[in-house]
């Protein structure tokens, strides 16, 4: 498999984020989904992507089937992922490899943490079971161990849907740098997020009716 593009990677993780946590607005409009790619919390790196940029991600997708547009009375196209149909993939595969597209390398402790909104592991042994068969999938990886950072106790985590990760230090500290208190801090934002988009989307839709 080819490996996907930043942007690619951002899009199609922003797809399987809000298909499972607000299936409600889903499949997405396209400024839903610039506002899910670009959100300041929740995603590694923050990024600025335009519409231009997301929309490539799309097109870029769709020839993998890992996306497709969604054509109904809506006069908005509409925009939902294949990728987790395309592979097979079960709810548990799906949760780890959603919030590693989001999020960078991660700790079992924190993969399991992140997941919970899609899939809530009962522990760290079942998350590090399915890291593994992510790792030892047939048809190829799309999961990788990272090698410990200096100074650091856990491995990491990489999704290799990107390519294979060069592990450096500094990437590895700033994807788990957060405190307990700044991990409440930055689900807090996100919901607030989330909330902005729902009424962002209701805005569009009462200008569709009038």
């Amino acid at each position: 498999m080819d490996p996907l593009s930043p942007v690619e990677l951002r899009v199609l993780g922003a797809l399987i984020e809000k298909e499972n946590t607000t299936p409600e607005y889903y499949p997405m409009s396209l400024n839903s989904l610039v506002a899910a790619c670009n959100q300041k919390t929740n995603r590694w790196p923050v990024s600025e992507y335009t519409e231009d940029d997301v929309l490539s991600g799309i097109e870029a997708l769709k020839p993998r089937g890992f996306a497709a547009s969604i054509l109904s009375g809506s006069r908005v196209a509409k925009y939902a992922q294949r990728f987790t149909e395309k592979l097979n993939m079960g709810r548990r595969e799906t949760a780890i490899l959603c919030v590693l597209m989001l999020r960078g390398p991660q700790t079992v402790g924190e993969i399991k943490g992140r997941t919970e909104r899609v899939y809530a592991f009962a522990d760290l042994d079942e998350t590090e079971t399915v890291l593994q068969k992510l790792i030892d999938r047939e048809a190829g990886p799309l999961v990788q161990k990272l090698p410990h950072a200096p100074g650091t106790k856990e491995s990491r985590y990489a999704t290799t849907l990107g390519g294979v990760v060069e592990f450096t230090a500094p990437a590895a500290a700033a994807a788990g740098a957060a405190s307990p208190m700044s991990e409440r801090m930055a689900a807090l934002e996100a919901e607030v997020a989330t909330l902005r988009s729902e009424v962002a989307e209701l805005r569009r839709r009462l200008e569709e009716v009038l």
